[in-house]
């Protein structure tokens, strides 16, 4: 009897790893607007057709060690400024990271717990006149909550300037915290539901939406609402902007429940259904007002995988000129998609890049020279480190 145990459970022990090994394979992304799924490939990276030849040299490592870089903004006179979701924005001058940060949240009110922090960071599109650095973190009062600031920055040292945006609600988890400048010159932020999914769907509130403010933080008169900062809603946690080159179209990246991460395009004062529809379903979950229309995705993960989606970035240099990357954390790879047609536009070509290689990727974005930045987040609390994480990686043209 007990050798057929023995043999029962070896079959079951077999039977587990083939169930495991069967789930983790990745699914088809589904594409509303081209009418059938992105075939995914025998690898389950889901490109359509035979991948490219990466048109980049070997990983290059600008900096490690780091703690948890979350966004990078590049400068004209060259250097790299980066924000450390514990409360560091640091810069790299002549290829070299200084060992003093340029600005440093001391403690309180700010605060680092889950996803929280020191998020967001860009530029004044000015900046080699004014010195104006823009970013975006978190800070308990009443409870955690979000705000957006302007510092100036001298040599390699930044001041406050001023608050532009407080009370975004915030939470352990779900704070959003990308920031961008736009075509129009107007400065755009992601914010998380906060965990409170509702608030996605309440116009008074800041959380699950995405913003649009003046660098002076006062709103557009050409806003939704002229009263409000908010420009879309629907959200749960988008955590990547960027517009295409010649349509001026935003694009947005957005975390799942638990599936079905999505690829947005962002039109003024849509929404965007969270928490009434995931994915491409088109079923409210409880009756609407009249009128009301509830915007799918671009493009999402499918039923059963989770990309994580966070920075983004379209190439506009190189072979890859007008590819979007999106930057996967537990997907742990960069999507490359090929966009094609005007109105609508659609998914064409969809590959993985690098995965499984850095381990969890918050950001992509392409430098001044053409070259591919990507920033790991293996130290946020659920990666799996190395001695040399996390790290600031760059791929230069070849």
């Amino acid at each position: 009897m007990k050798r057929y145990g023995w043999i029962l459970s070896s079959i079951a022990a077999v039977a587990v790893l083939l169930f495991f090994t069967g789930c983790q394979r990745e699914e088809v992304g589904t594409n509303r607007d081209a009418g059938n799924p992105v075939q995914a490939g025998q690898d389950g990276s889901g490109h359509r057709g035979a991948a490219e030849a990466v048109p980049y040299g070997e990983p290059e490592i600008v900096a490690d060690k780091l703690n948890v870089p979350w966004d990078l903004a590049f400068a004209p006179d060259g250097r790299m400024f980066f924000t450390e979701r514990p409360g560091t924005i640091r810069v790299i001058a002549e290829g070299k990271l200084l060992p003093e940060p340029v600005f440093a949240f001391g403690g309180p009110p700010f605060v680092s717990t889950g996803e929280s922090g020191l998020l967001g960071l860009t530029l004044d599109p000015d900046f080699a006149a004014n010195g104006y650095m823009y970013t975006y973190h978190s800070y308990e009062m009443n409870g955690i909550k979000n705000r957006v600031l302007r510092l100036v920055v001298e040599g390699n040292k930044a001041k406050l300037d001023r608050v532009l945006l407080a009370d975004i609600p915030g939470q352990r988890n779900h704070d959003g915290g990308r920031i961008r400048f736009g075509p129009d010159g107007l400065l755009y932020v992601t914010t998380g539901d906060a965990e409170e999914r509702e608030l996605s769907q309440t116009p008074g509130s800041l959380a699950g939406k995405i913003l649009r403010i003046r660098s002076d933080g006062t709103i557009p008169a050409d806003n939704p609402d002229p009263k409000s900062p908010v420009y879309s809603y629907g959200h749960r946690n988008p955590q990547g902007l960027a517009w295409q080159p010649g349509s001026g179209r935003l694009f947005s990246s957005e975390h799942g429940q638990t599936s079905k991460d999505e690829i947005n395009i962002i039109e003024k004062g849509a929404n965007y259904g969270w928490p009434l529809i995931e994915g491409d379903t088109k079923e409210a979950k409880q009756p609407l007002p009249a009128g009301t229309v509830l915007r799918t995705p671009l493009l999402h993960s499918g039923a059963s995988v989770t990309w994580a989606p966070s920075g983004m970035t379209f190439v506009a240099n190189g072979p890859w000129k007008g590819r979007l990357l999106v930057a996967g954390l537990r997907g742990e790879q960069v999507l490359k998609l090929t966009l094609e047609g005007a109105d609508p536009v659609r998914v064409t070509g969809q590959e993985s890049l690098w995965k499984g290689q850095f381990g969890r990727i918050r950001n992509v974005t392409e430098g001044p020279d053409g070259s591919l930045y990507l920033l790991t987040n293996n130290r946020d609390g659920r990666g799996t480190p190395a001695a040399s994480d996390d790290r600031i990686i760059r791929f230069k043209p070849k």
